[in-house]
């Protein structure tokens, strides 16, 4: 069986990469040469422990290849990113982009799947897009979605063993996926149309922003009534039938920061709760961010000198490079935008170098600094030792104070 991957990023190239671990033959398509490149010599532009491994595997086993264009296979998985406009209206622009690319080589009998998160009905209308284009193809190939479940970090197992939703423009398609993904995915894989997984997969991603907003509330209330928000959580979830998450310095990350907007611009006025979870965790990276800013001044006043500053973390969440919508280089940016008189260190461990900042060691940022602002919560940064001597700001519950 040949597949053709549209797309490289964070789910494209290690479902790639699986499903030619697995036996079938894999072309990987980006529109970035350097990505093919890099990719097709075994390396990786992405962090992902284990996977660069397994693509060298793959590489050499002659079971995947990447491209610049599509070659002709037997399915087609657009994996590429879906953002949102500056209005917060969704843009699959980039899925109409490689839905047309490969309609050329549709032929009877192909399998096209749609993973890219997308707003409810963008399979049918990418549907709409190739029988337009290509008539003769009408009820002669398999059409479905299913979106990807994979936490960052734990691709190689979360891709084998998670559960998948797949819905079929009807039901002779959804078995065709369900057949191609058999093949390498070990979790249960549930029936079901369209429509209904593409609304799984917001559902799913708003539900945990509003989760995580209610943990970021409750850490704002807490600052102001002299609670630690920590202990407080800690033992709430003592509570059988209570589990509140952590609080943090706001949500990033491509889909919880960009899924609940997909809902909210076609529901606008039916999904009240998630708009509001949506404005509370936006509003948690600017109050962090004017709380730096006051533990600036405040250490100014007090000690007439400017202070040295420790930015911790970039990613959106611990122990990945990935940066997308992150709070914390939002926070990291307004910090240095504001503050020109402060010495600014940036530090993230997974990221060697950053058009944007001058990246610094954690150990030398944290032994300089006189205000340590801790924005993501890394395993090198659990490391470090409570320092009385320095103004420590934790955002992330390193030191749950």
């Amino acid at each position: 069986m040949k597949v053709c991957f549209m797309g490289l990023g964070y789910i494209g190239l290690p479902t790639a990469i699986i499903a030619a671990k697995h036996g079938i033959q894999i072309t990987g398509v980006d529109i970035n040469p350097q990505i093919v490149e890099m990719t097709n010599t075994g390396h990786l532009h992405i962090v992902e422990p284990g996977l660069e491994d397994m693509l060298q595997e793959v590489v050499k086993a002659g079971t995947f290849h990447a491209s610049v264009t599509p070659e002709l296979s037997d399915a087609y998985l657009i994996v590429v990113p879906t953002p949102f406009k500056g209005n917060h209206e969704p843009d699959v622009s980039c899925v109409e982009a490689a839905t047309r690319a490969v309609l050329p080589l549709l032929k009877e009998g192909d399998l096209y799947v749609i993973e890219s998160t997308s707003p409810v009905g963008t399979t049918e209308r990418m549907a709409a897009i190739i029988f337009v284009e290509r008539p003769e193809l009408r009820d002669k190939i398999y059409i479905a979605y299913c979106p990807e479940r994979l936490l960052p970090g734990n691709a190689i197992y979360e891709l084998v063993h998670n559960d998948r939703v797949i819905g079929g423009l009807n039901v002779e398609s959804t078995e065709k996926a369900i057949d191609f993904y058999s093949r390498f995915v070990q979790g249960t894989l549930h029936k079901t149309n369209t429509r209904t997984a593409e609304m799984c997969k917001l559902t799913e991603n708003s539900s945990r922003d509003v989760q995580i907003a209610f943990a970021n509330e409750l850490s704002i209330i807490c600052d102001k009534a002299g609670v630690n928000v920590w202990e407080l959580i800690n033992l709430a979830n003592k509570h059988p039938r209570v589990n509140v998450l952590k609080p943090g310095c706001g949500v990033g990350g491509h889909c919880i920061t960009v899924d609940p907007y997909f809902i909210t611009s076609d529901f606008p006025a039916e999904s009240k709760l998630i708009a509001d979870a949506r404005e509370i965790n936006n509003y948690k990276s600017f109050w962090c961010a004017e709380r730096v800013k006051n533990a600036i001044l405040e250490f100014e006043l007090k000690s007439c000198r400017n202070p040295c500053v420790a930015m911790m973390g970039l990613a959106f969440k611990p122990n990945i490079d990935d940066l997308r919508e992150s709070p914390a280089k939002y926070i990291t940016t307004k910090i240095k935008q504001s503050c020109n008189n402060t010495s600014i260190l940036v530090v993230e461990p997974n990221v060697k170098e950053h058009e944007e900042f001058q990246l610094t060691d954690y150990l030398e940022a944290y032994e300089r600094a006189d205000i340590v602002v801790l924005l993501t919560a890394h395993t090198q940064f659990k490391e470090l030792p409570w320092r009385e001597d320095k103004v420590i700001l934790d955002f992330c519950g390193i030191f749950k104070k």
